[in-house]
């Protein structure tokens, strides 16, 4: 199911690495989040830990920020949902 003969591993860590450019901005209101999952559906499961977990803008910033960030890099991507 993985495209570019990515392993789960592997699109795993493109995921973090994509998740980089907007962890400085969930960090600086004392949030962040965590991957828990890719799904065989190319799903990306996010948890929301610190400030980020009672934000009333995170799913906005699901959307517009971890979303967009993680698909513009690995488009193969179908969605991302926040787990908690």
């Amino acid at each position: 199911m993985y495209m570019r003969n990515d392993t789960k591993a592997e699109l795993l860590q493109r995921i973090e690495e994509a998740l980089r450019a907007v962890r400085p901005h969930l960090n600086a209101d004392g949030g962040d989040v965590e991957v828990v999952d890719l799904t065989d559906d190319m799903y990306v499961h996010v948890r929301w830990t610190g400030m980020c977990r009672s934000c009333a803008m995170s799913e906005m910033t699901l959307r517009a920020g971890i979303a967009e960030a993680i698909r513009g890099k690995i488009p193969e991507i179908v969605g991302v949902k926040a787990v908690n």
